[in-house]
């Protein structure tokens, strides 16, 4: 593997981050709130860092391989997490490392977790910023590149399936930086659908924007300490809560429906599981809070019930992390029907995060193969996905990656409890960090923050975040010898 060519795809990445600071600094200085100089010169230091990086290593002939494009992938995303950060610690905003660190990483990851306790008195600079980190990591900073640089089309099929969530990453077309730019399409036009749909709800177009950034790429920071129960509004509530739940959804789906192909959608079984878990969950999470009366049992009671219900199921199933209540009120039954469908995420390539719903579905069919199997020994089972026979290779895939999610997702509980936070909250923490969903349970709920946890929580689950984000395999082979093998060993 040639470092070489990682630090100048990783350098070039950055030049991006810089521009987008320079806009986050465009809407500082538009509403003068005077973090515009440190918002700039960020933007500066990020720029001369990213150019020289990029200028010092310039590479020409082969394509990336295999190795180098994880090793990319993995280093842009932890080098974006220090940099953007800097925005954070050059205006005075936060005055510690670790913590600009932490709310950078989980922008760029899409967690949402935050170290703020009070985000209305940041200024409109900052809390661009956010929702920008979060909205150029929904559909990937590097699906970005790929899509209006020719130069990334060098290995960028490597880079897109390094980046890109889900098991299998989907060519629209058969050049990748022509996917990457149909992607990216669809993306903006989502963005800016929700964004007209929530000003004529009533939103300021400030608030419409950012809330449409960490909508779609299912990120979930908001501009008000409420999150989006601030806004008291049904239709708000029901116009997010579809746009989150558009974001779990696979674009490859929206672009051929957006084409002239509607259907794809009732034919898609992922979906369509996806779409069964969401509701069901939502009635269920109704159902709960009538009967403990959380909600009176009246027409406009059930209402609630159910918009609360569809609102957080929806947004913890796609992993967005809204809220429009305090679920830690509701009964432990259905604060635990939450906390697993952290671990079911959005469909293979959505900006939604954790184990994806295709994964859990194979996972429910392989079990009922295997006890098929128990009842009918002689029998030939196949596991299919509608008409179509899932390999055994892909099967051990799935089975190999929810193991190692899980073994992830307990070493990193197990972690927090050695430095004494409770067992609640470290099972909370760890779940909604490498989940990439941003609030947990215990004491990182929905109406709580991260900004109580010592540097070290906090690296790790700045850690998991990642981890989580790039899906696992991405980071660890970066600890496997044989990807530091010589250039050439093999790809």
């Amino acid at each position: 593997m040639s470092l070489r060519r990682v630090l100048n795809v990783v350098g070039l990445l950055q030049v991006f981050v810089a521009i987008a600071m320079a806009l986050a600094g465009g809407v500082s200085l538009f509403y003068g709130d005077g973090d515009s100089l440190g918002i700039f010169l960020s933007a500066g230091v990020t720029l001369v860092f990213g150019f020289l990086a990029y200028r010092l290593t310039r590479f020409e002939g082969e394509d990336l391989t295999r190795r180098e494009g994880y090793a990319i992938v993995t280093f842009a995303w932890a080098t974006t997490g220090i940099f953007g950060a800097l925005p954070y610690l050059l205006t005075g905003i936060l005055d510690g490392l670790v913590p600009a660190v932490f709310e950078s990483v989980s922008g760029f990851t899409t967690t949402g977790a935050t170290v703020f306790a009070d985000t209305e008195s940041l200024p409109h600079g900052i809390l661009f910023w956010r929702s920008f980190t979060q909205w150029l990591g929904g559909m990937g900073i590097i699906v970005l590149a790929i899509a209006v640089l020719p130069y990334l089309g060098v290995g960028g099929m490597q880079l897109f399936k390094a980046e890109v969530p889900g098991p299998t990453p989907e060519r629209l077309r058969p050049r990748i930086a022509q996917t990457a730019k149909l992607l990216w399409y669809v993306y903006v036009g989502l963005t800016a659908s929700e964004t007209v749909l929530l000003a004529l709800g009533g939103m300021s177009l400030f608030d419409a924007v950012n809330h449409s950034f960490t909508t779609l790429s299912t990120g979930g920071f908001s501009t008000r300490n409420a999150s989006v129960a601030a806004f008291d509004s049904p239709f708000v509530q029901y116009v997010i809560s579809l746009f989150m739940f558009m974001g779990g959804v696979n674009f490859a789906l929206h672009f051929r429906a957006i084409s002239g192909r509607p259907g794809v959608y009732l034919k898609d079984h992922e979906l369509r599981f996806l779409t069964l878990v969401v509701v069901g969950a939502a009635f269920l999470l109704m159902l709960l809070n009538l009967v403990s009366g959380v909600y009176p049992p009246t027409l406009g009671g059930m209402e609630h019930a159910l918009r609360d219900g569809l609102f957080q199921s929806t947004s913890i199933t796609t992993t967005t992390g809204y809220a429009t209540a305090d679920y830690e009120l509701w009964l432990p039954t259905g604060q635990g029907l939450l906390l697993t469908l952290m671990f079911v995420g959005g469909m293979a390539g959505s900006t939604g995060g954790s184990m994806k719903a295709m994964r859990v579905l194979l996972l429910l069919k392989q079990t009922g193969k295997e006890l098929r199997k128990h009842l009918h020994p002689r029998a030939v089972l196949l596991t299919r996905i509608g008409p179509h026979v899932v390999k055994e290779e892909v099967l051990a895939n799935v089975l190999g990656f929810v193991i190692l999610y899980v073994f992830i997702f307990l070493g990193g509980a197990m972690l927090l409890t050695l430095l004494g936070i409770d067992i609640v909250t470290a099972i909370g923490a760890s779940a909604a960090t490498v989940g990439n969903v941003g609030p947990g349970v215990g004491d990182v709920g929905p109406t709580d923050n991260y900004g109580w946890m010592s540097d070290p929580g906090l690296g790790i689950l700045c850690f998991l975040m990642i981890v989580g984000r790039l899906e696992i395999y991405t980071v660890l082979l970066l600890f496997h010898p044989d990807t530091w093998k010589r250039r050439g060993s093999y790809h």
